[in-house]
């Protein structure tokens, strides 16, 4: 297939990110090549060699996945075109026939342990853990036989010849990660009634308030933000950059204010893309803030200037 059919995604098989992917209708018509990397997964991308990456950008329990987030904003630029949640719940896999008495080491990747912390110290305290690339490369190291058990998917068990011994594990109610599909700068796709933006931006310098008078220019057009996160520049310690998803679409009026606000006033500004929301959700706008009443004060400075009002 060439590269305009291919998506790559963060692997190895088995993985959350594997099931979500496979929730968009086109993963039907594509050739889907697991990476060993979100770097990896991008790489491609921006090379030319795939259409679009599909990896983890938020996690409701242990928040943003930082290697999605700086890979945004350094390297070439990429869109996000499509979100993704997922509900997360583990299962327990082992080797066919493997008790949970017997079950003295386990694994999984980092970020699955805070999810399951309380259910390992109620059910398995004595086990030891050990981190593994992903949790699927934990269900592969139990198929090898390096640990007893791994916390995964419930459908990573057959594929690396496991069965679930314990289901639907999760501290936390509601546990649900966001996927984001990834591809090189375009036309964003029209509005929906129910979109995203993503942005991410560098303040001009250090100073009090510069912060605050970059989220005053979403509070004033009454933009909602559904996430703002910072992550470290690397020119130095205190030097930060700072990634904000909010609602709405470039093309609504008050969104594109809002950037261009944010061109002005910081020292730059990368536009991460428009897309649907996966909830579906509209916004409620708040008075003053629909399109047609951005027009009618444009139209009344215009009768202003020439006299008219």
């Amino acid at each position: 297939m060439s590269s305009a059919s291919r998506y790559t995604y963060l692997g190895p098989e088995g993985t959350f990110t594997e099931a979500a992917l496979h929730t968009l209708p086109e993963a039907a018509t594509r050739q889907l090549t697991p990476m060993v990397s979100v770097p990896a997964a991008l790489d491609p991308v921006r090379n030319g060699e795939a259409q679009a990456a599909f990896v983890p950008i938020e996690n409701s329990v242990e928040g943003g996945v930082t290697a999605t987030l700086d890979e945004l904003r350094g390297g070439s630029r990429l869109m996000i075109y499509r979100e993704v949640l997922l509900p997360i719940a583990f299962a327990l896999l082992v080797r066919p026939g493997t008790p949970l008495a017997e079950v003295k080491t386990v694994t999984g990747h980092p970020v699955a342990q805070p999810q399951v912390r309380n259910w390992l110290a109620a059910h398995l305290p004595d086990a030891v853990w050990e981190s593994a690339a992903s949790n699927a490369d934990g269900a592969r190291l139990v198929q090898e036989g390096r640990y007893d058990a791994a916390f995964a998917g419930e459908f990573a068990a057959a594929t690396y010849g496991l069965e679930p011994l314990v289901t639907d594990i999760h501290d936390a109610e509601n546990a649900t990660t966001r996927f984001v599909l990834l591809g090189p700068p375009g036309r964003p796709a029209a509005p929906t009634g129910a979109d995203k933006t993503s942005v991410v931006f560098w303040l001009r310098g250090d100073q009090p308030g510069a912060l605050l008078e970059v989220l005053h220019e979403y509070a004033s057009r009454g933009v909602n933000m559904m996430r703002i996160e910072s992550r470290p520049t690397g020119e130095g310690i205190g030097q930060y950059c700072f990634q904000i998803d909010s609602e709405g679409h470039v093309q609504d009026r008050r969104v594109g204010d809002v950037l261009m606000g944010l061109r002005r006033s910081c020292r730059a500004v990368r536009f991460l893309g428009s897309y649907p929301r996966a909830d579906r959700q509209p916004p409620t706008l708040r008075s003053g803030t629909a399109d047609e009443d951005f027009v009618a004060a444009a139209d009344w400075l215009s009768r202003c200037l020439d006299g008219r009002d």
